[in-house]
């Protein structure tokens, strides 16, 4: 009888719960909405101007002359696969621009972001001073958006793939260096007992106790991170930051439709790419680190 009451009892406030937490995410969907200007009767009614441009920027390809190299005068026939990606010569290399700015903005804010994290974890050996410095100072990179940082660097230093660079490092430092302190916190203090219990020195500790445990997630943010770092350095690309983005630009800005396909085509194919890849890797190194 006791148990059926507490049982019932228990019941109730999981019901309360539910019902209390459900009203308050409706109150702030509906308030959040409101502010957002969101209306489905509009997202309904301007759908078809979405499909629109959609559909111009579809190439007319003709089955006949899909093929087609060139005519006899040396240019690509109307219709044809020669005539839609007659701009590859200077689309691929941009976008192999693109890549190595993101592998490159990874790589050193992977490293910066690993020796930060470190002293601004609360079971490192760092003083609470510099703790909350580093902290401050990540967040700070973090809160400003990558396309803020690009527009300063492009006024400061023009055009080109360096503002998109730094404007990725100085962001992912943000983000990595939260997402590996907070890692590191979580770390089991076992290992790190047995080492101080035989004089190990803080560094050894750090190497043989902490790195250990770490590692696979570690690497796992920066297979992560270098994905998201790509995507954004699509889109710093329409600031003049360099790379693929900011052909995607000139193509949309200039009315060339059938180049703006081809361009998202080709960003589309290396985000999947990439995607696999680096989740296959991913797992070979987790999975590798558990054997």
């Amino acid at each position: 009888m006791q148990f059926e009451q507490y049982y019932q009892q228990v019941r109730r406030k999981q019901k309360m719960d539910a019902l209390m937490w459900s009203s308050l995410f409706m109150l702030l969907y509906l308030l959040s909405g409101h502010y957002a200007e969101f209306s489905l009767s509009t997202i309904i009614r301007n759908a078809p101007a979405l499909f629109d441009y959609i559909y111009d920027t579809i190439p007319h390809l003709s089955w006949d002359v899909l093929f087609a190299s060139r005519d006899e005068n040396g240019r690509a026939v109307p219709g044809s696969l020669i005539y839609w990606g007659y701009r590859l010569h200077i689309q691929i290399p941009l976008l192999w621009e693109t890549i190595n700015v993101a592998i490159a903005a990874t790589l050193v804010s992977s490293v910066i972001a690993i020796v930060l994290a470190f002293l601004a974890a609360s079971n490192s050996y760092a003083p609470a001073p510099v703790r909350f410095g580093i902290r401050s100072f990540v967040a700070f990179l973090r809160t400003m958006p990558e396309l803020a940082w690009a527009v300063m660097f492009v006024m400061a230093y023009g055009v080109g793939t360096f503002p998109g660079f730094v404007a990725l490092t100085l962001h992912t430092i943000g983000s990595l260096t939260k997402l590996f302190y907070e890692s590191i916190e979580t770390v089991s203090d076992k290992p790190i007992r047995g080492l101080t219990a035989s004089g190990a020195r803080p560094i050894q500790r750090i190497r043989f106790a902490f790195w250990p445990q770490v590692k696979p997630t570690v690497l796992s943010y920066v297979f992560l991170r270098f994905e998201i770092n790509f995507r954004s350095s699509t889109i710093l690309g329409l600031v003049g930051a360099g790379g693929i983005g900011q052909e995607l630009m000139t193509n949309i800005s200039l009315g060339r439709n059938d180049q703006v396909s081809i361009t998202l085509l080709l960003i589309i194919l290396v985000v999947a790419i990439i995607d696999t890849t680096s989740g296959v890797l991913r797992k070979k190194v987790i999975n590798g680190d558990s054997q």
